[in-house]
């Protein structure tokens, strides 16, 4: 097994308003020695947080520039002629970086920490094939729940055992159609099922839910004031409520999509050196502490999780998702959900 496989310790957003914040200004050229410009959704403080500690190591700043995923690769889009970005970090996990490799705007760079990678390890995908992505952090899909309203013993432990009659009206779940967090739910019960059962298990889903909002994160939130005895979303979610004081905790399904959140570096931008440095920053203890104390698994071995969960506990729970089908049928499932309870 290759190193990653060795490792022993922790291992679409809705939009916002594209904001430069961290350092100010516009990027410019002069290889490394110029400014890095940093796209990303993941949240403001925690972004800044890392340009901070890579200036602080590296003497060059990094300018970072926040929107939820979907404003951002747009913005790329129409940069692609004169790109003004040079690394684009997280997303949700990989399928906004997979839906992004044939439109051109992405180069191939993966840091030396992860060269002897596998591509798929215990069906987490933790790099693309061509080099176009790096995973730096682990989000696993799970169900937050209420430890006032639930105990850790009667909390579902399956995707199945949210049918239980006695969750009707007390689950939340975001909107498939708004958000990719729920697509990702959709299709992975779609790969594990077959369509036709999987569409019959949310007919029923549906109805045990009293709220479904459009945001990933909402859901987890609904849980810790109470509006919802479970809720449905990455892991991370729950544990910063968890840590803010919130009665919430998280279980991870007997079976679940697990997924990097990566890193790629982007074709034309102008600092691609800066670029390449600030990937490596990723993966490195001080980024990867910084990951972990905002309750992100980190994939570096030399940082611990501030959470229960590790590569090492997780991976066993991880289904093998066929990225290449959830690439071609996003969007007509996001539509036929649309038709199906919208």
């Amino acid at each position: 097994m290759k190193r990653f496989g060795r490792l022993a310790a922790g291992v679409f957003l809705t939009a916002g308003i594209l904001a430069g914040c961290a350092g100010g200004g516009s990027s410019s050229g002069g290889g490394d020695k110029g400014r890095i410009t940093l796209y990303s959704p993941e949240t403001p403080d925690f972004t800044k947080e890392l340009a901070a500690k890579y200036e602080e190591l590296h003497g060059q700043k990094v300018d970072v520039h926040y929107a939820g995923t979907n404003i951002l690769v747009n913005q790329m889009m129409a940069e692609k002629d004169n790109p003004k970005a040079d690394v684009w970090y997280g997303g949700g996990g990989i399928l906004p970086f997979e839906a992004a490799v044939e439109r051109g705007i992405l180069a191939s760079y993966i840091p030396d920490f992860a060269a002897d990678w596998d591509i798929v390890e215990n069906g987490i995908k933790l790099k693309h094939q061509d080099g176009k992505y790096v995973g730096v952090e682990l989000f696993v899909l799970g169900f937050s729940y209420n430890t006032d309203l639930v105990t850790e013993a009667e909390a579902p432990k399956t995707w199945a055992d949210l049918l239980d009659p006695k969750w009707e009206g007390k689950i939340q779940f975001p909107n498939p159609a708004a958000s990719g967090t729920a697509t990702l739910m959709v299709m992975d019960q779609m790969m594990q099922q077959g369509e036709e059962k999987a569409w019959e298990f949310f007919e029923k889903l549906v109805k045990q839910a009293n709220s479904i909002p459009d945001s990933g994160s909402a859901p987890t939130k609904a849980v810790a004031m109470g509006e919802a005895h479970i809720g449905i979303g990455f892991d991370f979610m729950a544990y910063e409520q968890k840590a803010k004081g919130e009665t919430v905790d998280f279980i991870v399904p007997d079976k679940t999509p697990v997924l990097v959140n990566p890193a790629t570096l982007i074709e034309g931008g102008p600092n691609a050196e800066g670029g390449k440095k600030f990937m490596d920053f990723l993966l490195s203890k001080e980024a990867q502490q910084i990951m972990a104390d905002w309750y992100h698994i980190p994939i570096n071995p030399e940082v611990e999780s501030k959470t229960p969960l590790t590569l090492e506990k997780v991976k066993a729970h991880a289904v093998d998702l066929d990225i290449d089908w959830v690439n071609e049928n996003y969007d007509r499932v996001r539509n036929e959900w649309k038709d199906k309870f919208q």
